[in-house]
């Protein structure tokens, strides 16, 4: 289990690192976008993400091997 969660947060930094090497002006607007937005809507979206990652971490301890 600790294999998997060090593996998703490995790659959660490699993928962040990669949009923001590649791309720092559209994360500048992305952010700018985020600060614009209702607490509400923000909050609700990370607990839609929180939802959706817990199910594919279960899904794939569950059933991945």
């Amino acid at each position: 289990m600790l294999t998997i969660i060090l593996a998703g947060i490995g790659l959660w930094f490699l993928l962040e690192g990669a949009i923001y090497a590649g791309a720092p002006d559209a994360m500048k607007k992305f952010g700018a976008w985020l600060a614009e937005m209702p607490e509400s809507t923000i909050r609700q979206s990370g607990l839609w993400s929180m939802a959706i990652g817990g199910l594919l971490l279960y899904v794939m301890v569950r059933f991945g091997g």
